[in-house]
């Protein structure tokens, strides 16, 4: 017991302890802050679609389905010669009138007459699998449809890479899609994201999922 207490009471001792914890304290404000660039990096690179239902309703539920089916399908028979993320801007801005258009009567056919908002903009995003491909926290560009009052449970896809069509319960993206994702990130940042078995990515995208919802909540302002 003397031993003990003559050895934490060494002032060496202390300091090598203090130099322990601030090593592993670099470590891990260096691990998140990289991660957090990485994060940066990809969501420049994506282009999302986000539908609000107008609530949690089993109807306005299936509803918000059904209208995102209809704007994928014409997305998908104007959209096949699009290459990059700014020709996909160009072309939506192009067509915002004829995808509010198509949302609405969608709408209307199917019994409901809610009003329909539909913006491109930067919105958050947390952590979510696309098949065998997982995209990390962060601000994304996309186009936002919110039904109604938008105050039920939401739905998001990629519109660019087209990861739209994937069926997230076979955990399988279609090779075109991953074709372009990688020729639009780094090889490094294409292996993160590809790698969604790994923990310890998924631990840092935790990570910085949580502190970006500190930094909305104001905590960080």
């Amino acid at each position: 017991m003397r031993l003990i207490t003559k050895i934490l009471s060494n002032s060496k001792f202390k300091r090598c302890l203090l130099l322990i914890f601030l090593l592993i304290i670099y470590i891990i404000v260096s691990a998140i802050s990289y991660t957090q660039a990485v994060c940066t990096d990809i969501s420049n690179s994506v282009f999302r679609l986000h539908v609000i239902a107008n609530s949690d309703s089993s109807e306005d539920q299936s509803l918000k389905l059904i209208v995102r089916d209809k704007v994928i399908e014409y997305m998908s028979s104007i959209s096949n010669n699009i290459n990059s993320k700014d020709d996909l801007v160009v072309l939506l801005n192009e067509n915002l009138s004829n995808l509010e258009l198509i949302a609405k009567q969608t709408i209307l056919e199917n019994g409901y007459d809610y009003d329909v908002s539909i913006e491109i903009g930067n919105f958050s995003f947390p952590t979510k699998n696309y098949g065998d491909i997982t995209l990390p926290p962060g601000y994304y560009d996309a186009l936002r449809i919110k039904i109604g009052s938008a105050t039920g449970k939401n739905w998001w896809c990629v519109m660019f890479p087209p990861l739209c069509f994937v069926d997230v319960t076979t955990g399988i993206v279609p090779e075109d899609s991953k074709k372009i994702m990688k020729e639009s990130l780094s090889e490094e940042e294409y292996d993160l994201i590809s790698n969604s078995s790994n923990s310890d990515t998924q631990f840092k995208f935790k990570i910085v999922e949580v502190l970006q919802n500190f930094s909305i909540s104001g905590i960080f302002m």
